[in-house]
């Protein structure tokens, strides 16, 4: 692959809705660029940018890709972002290293929830943003609808740019409306055409309002445009490109990635109109003084370098994608990592058009690559030179809202098993492993039941790992309700020494469940040895983690020891560790004891549309409402719901609100278990029992 400057490359991520042809039009544009032989096919597991063996079982992008296009002189780093939301993660990073956010929507569909959240995501990142209505080939394809429902949502910044020469089936060519130029065809059969007299109209129109958002992007040239009544094509090319890069202007494009019509003016505008990354300047720390630092895109700042995405290959071994932010970087650039503060070494410098890597002397300022065996570096790390530091902000991915307890499929593989899972972390920071000390169990978090169901499926095929999910335990604890006193004693004979302890304990609830046990010597006049006082102790202590309702740990506990008697010769440790735990036992079961369970803190964002449906869900997971507020044009219901009712709420919320709907969730307290929902638990951990014994 040639080298290409600063000013000759174009930084776009394409986003969007699942299954509205982001790969296909990925590998449309590369095979129009002649950059590949042939145009292969998601369905048939054949395109470029969806070569992981779990994007092709499954016919769905799943991990970013890079596909970089040469034409015309310019690199056109395409990164394909899955359009599935348990797969947001991917699309964080290449947000941060793109200039332009290519937002695909149907021709048939129009603006898709998947549209809204790119164009969200673009906005908070302040890329610049174009849509691109693809499957206008499509029956039923509408170009102008689906122009009109994009400036009923977003204004009139939408302009369209590429206007489509007929529909469907009939539909065979482009007009570029910036250059008032028809061309039919696809491929080698593209030919320059007169425009259409039906739509000469409509051009005129749309010329007209590129014109007028092109003056507003600038105040010279509205002044221009005023005084003059019409500007030059050099003028307009300047303003809107200005106009993008502020958010003014979001050009609408109209093509058919399966046809393929279109795809090369596509690919003219994004080389002669959009930006490159020159000049942008990126803020960050220096990592030793804690000052603000900038870096300019330009190769004769310098060195520093931005880790967007990690690739964990068993075979190659970890490769970072990375942007240089500034300077230039070679294979033997002195590499150090602001982020974690060591130096690096790589093993080579690559640039990836999805799998295929081929080896490159150099990248200039703005241009994306990758790196090969770097030790310590994981996604958002910056990489820099080490006698000039800087720290760019790393990256936040989204809390993990869909959890499941992970084991060994086979007995002997759980070393396997969670190492492979922690490669596939560093791949993939959106997931948690997390071990809870409470339930023992391991936890894997992501963000819905696919996302984790294909990491399983990774752990199998790139690690030979075979992974359980399983529905994760609660972490119930249990209490006493009122006060009772109960004796402990253990007498024992068995030849020789016996064993003999005795003890009176009076249990009582603390009436804080935070406090997991209290213990009080209350033992006057000798009854029990000092000796053996912290014996009693120790054997309560032993036997709280094992409630007598249904064996979860007991909280909320105070026992004052207050009275018992022992033996001269058969009282040990032992014999009073052992009457502490029948008086454990008996006291327990007679002091009302009940079922704890773990209340969460709740805050669900959805449209307003959707409040009705949230607030009935709520009431039926045995929730309450807490309170609702106006956040950023949506509405946040509060409310504190049992952790035993949300573990599938991630799935069934994007279902309720069609995916526009989001949550988080934090422990808040424990509570008292109702005595049916009660019941069923203790009967349910009773069966648990009886069967492993």
């Amino acid at each position: 692959m040639a080298e290409y400057l600063t000013k000759d490359l174009r930084n776009i991520a394409l986003m969007g809705h699942g299954s509205e042809g982001k790969t296909t039009l990925a590998e449309a544009m590369l095979f129009a660029a002649g950059n590949i032989d042939r145009q292969g096919k998601v369905e048939d597991g054949s395109t470029t940018t969806d070569y992981d063996p779990e994007e092709t079982k499954r016919g769905i992008s799943i991990s970013a890709a890079m596909a970089p296009v040469e034409w015309k002189n310019v690199k056109i780093n395409l990164i394909d972002v899955p359009g599935y939301f348990d797969f947001i993660g991917e699309s964080i990073g290449p947000m941060r290293v793109a200039n332009t956010v290519g937002i695909v929507v149907s021709a048939v569909g129009g603006l898709s929830v998947g549209a809204e959240k790119a164009w969200d995501a673009a906005t908070k990142q302040g890329c610049a943003r174009m849509f691109i209505i693809n499957q206008m080939d499509r029956e039923n394809a509408d170009f102008d609808k689906v122009l009109q429902g994009l400036r009923d949502r977003y204004g009139t910044s939408v302009v369209p740019l590429i206007a489509p020469i007929g529909s469907a089936a009939k539909f065979k060519g482009v007009v570029n409306l910036l250059e008032n130029k028809a061309f039919e065809g696809a491929g080698k059969a593209l030919k320059e055409v007169p425009v259409p007299a039906e739509l000469e109209d409509a051009v005129a129109h749309y010329i007209e309002e590129i014109t007028e958002a092109a003056a507003e992007a600038d105040d010279d040239l509205l002044m221009k445009y005023f005084e003059e009544g019409e500007l030059s094509h050099e003028d307009i090319l300047v303003g809107f490109r200005k106009g993008m890069q502020a958010g003014r202007i979001v050009p609408v494009v109209a093509v058919s990635a399966g046809s393929g019509v279109g795809v090369a003016k596509l690919l003219d505008m994004m080389a002669d109109y959009l930006n490159s990354p020159a000049g942008r300047v990126a803020e960050g720390v220096n990592p030793k003084t804690g000052e603000v630092e900038t870096r300019t895109c330009d190769n004769g700042e310098p060195f520093s370098a931005f880790v967007f995405k990690t690739v964990a290959d068993p075979f190659v071994g970890k490769l970072s994608l990375v942007k240089v932010t500034s300077g230039t970087l070679t294979p033997g650039t002195a590499l150090y990592n602001a982020s974690q503060e060591k130096a690096e070494k790589a093993g080579g410098l690559f640039v990836m058009r999805g799998k295929k890597q081929t080896n490159v002397p150099v990248l200039n300022a703005g241009d994306i690559g990758a790196l090969s065996r770097l030790n310590v570096t994981v996604t958002g790390d910056t990489l820099c030179d080490p006698n000039s530091p800087v720290r760019f902000p790393g990256i936040d991915f989204p809390e993990p809202c869909f959890s499941k307890a992970v084991y060994a499929g086979k007995q002997g593989e759980e070393d396997k098993v969670f190492t492979g899972l922690a490669r596939l972390q560093e791949e993939d920071p959106s997931i948690q492993i997390v071990k809870n000390a409470e339930t023992t169990e391991t936890l894997l978090s992501g963000q819905g039941e696919l996302h984790l169901d294909v990491v399983r499926s990774k752990l199998a095929s790139k690690f030979g790992a075979t992974a359980v999910l399983e529905d994760p335990k609660v972490p119930y604890r249990e209490t006493i309700r009122k006060t009772v006193s109960a004796q402990g004693r253990h007498k024992k004979q068995s030849g020789g020494h016996g064993q003999f302890g005795d003890v009176w304990i009076e249990f009582s609830p603390i009436g804080d469940t935070t406090i997991e046990f209290e213990f009080v010597d209350a033992v006057v006049g000798g009854v029990v040895p000092r000796n053996f006082i912290p014996s009693v102790e120790k054997g309560l202590r032993e036997n709280i983690v094992k409630g007598v309702l249904a064996g979860y740990p007991m909280v909320g506990l105070r026992a004052k020891l207050y009275d018992g008697s022992y033996h001269s010769v058969d009282s040990s440790e032992m014999a009073f560790k052992t009457a502490a735990r029948i008086a454990y036992r008996k006291g327990c079961q007679e002091a009302s004891p009940a079922l704890l369970e773990p209340i969460m803190h709740v805050k669900v964002l959805v449209p307003d549309e959707y409040m009705g449906d949230i607030m009935g869900d709520i009431n039926k997971r045995r929730g309450r409402i807490m309170g609702m507020n106006q956040v950023d044009g949506m509405q946040q219901v509060v409310a504190e719901v049992p952790q035993a009712e949300m573990f599938k709420y991630a799935t069934d919320l994007r279902s309720m609100t069609q995916a526009r709907g989001s949550f988080t969730m934090s422990f808040e307290r424990y509570e008292e278990v109702p005595a049916d929902v009660a019941k069923k638990i203790v009967d349910a951990a009773k069966k648990e029992e009886e069967d492993e014994d």
